[in-house]
């Protein structure tokens, strides 16, 4: 097991053993650590992807917190990542979003509003044009689940948060991995986004399975 996968296994284990709650802060990184058996670095990892997949929230100047969710759905996500070498699931996962998705996508033309799509392309312009792997799938979370919503479905954008978390790290491991993944993801944003603005359901839909099954497609090849 890789270390920050150890660290992740055993902030899991505090969460099921009661040590920690959702909503609880985290104690300070140097008390953790040494709790723990844990380098401050490994540490520092294992809350950094945690907090991608949001299922811990790092408030700046304020500490660390495990999130006010559900939690079994705190366990699942982080035994998702824990065992991410099942990438048979994770394809699966990414099959059901890509199914799912593009519809909610669709349905968002009808609904998002003017001020909903500013802040979208202010989002990626805030992003630029070279954002680390892991701003850009922060944003890449923020931006799809925004977008889900406004489709003004709450069941599907339950059903595609859930589905979100546990294909994190496939898309952290794709932008590290693949050359142009960045810069794809970003056209691809923008093509959603020019999608909606235009009010085509039909595009937004096609350039929503476009930018899901790349990251499909590459994972299935890199088996």
């Amino acid at each position: 097991m890789a270390v920050t996968d150890e660290a992740i296994e055993k902030i899991k284990g505090m969460i099921v053993s009661g040590a920690l709650r959702p909503g609880d802060r985290l104690p300070k990184e140097s008390e953790l650590a040494a709790e723990l058996g844990l380098s401050r670095n490994s540490l520092r990892e294992a809350v950094r992807a945690l907090s991608l997949i949001r299922i811990l929230d790092v408030r700046q100047g304020d500490g660390t917190y495990v999130t006010s969710l559900d939690p079994q759905l705190l366990l699942e996500a982080m035994s998702f990542v824990v065992d991410f070498h099942r990438d048979d699931t994770v394809l699966e996962f990414l099959a059901v979003r890509r199914i799912l998705e593009p519809a909610a996508t669709a349905m968002a033309t009808a609904h998002i509003s003017g001020r909903q799509l500013d802040e979208l392309a202010g989002q990626l312009d805030k992003l630029g044009a070279s954002p680390s792997v892991e701003e850009l799938v922060a944003c890449d979370l923020e931006f799809h689940r925004a977008i889900v919503r406004a489709s003004g479905n709450s069941v599907l954008c339950s059903l595609l948060d859930g589905l979100s978390g546990p294909t994190t790290r496939a898309r952290i491991w794709r932008g590290l991995t693949q050359e142009d993944a960045v810069s794809r993801t970003l056209h691809e944003h923008r093509a959603i986004l020019g999608a909606l603005r235009d009010r085509d359901a039909e595009a937004a839909r096609s350039w929503a399975t476009v930018h899901i099954a790349s990251v499909e497609q590459w994972l299935r090849s890199t088996l």
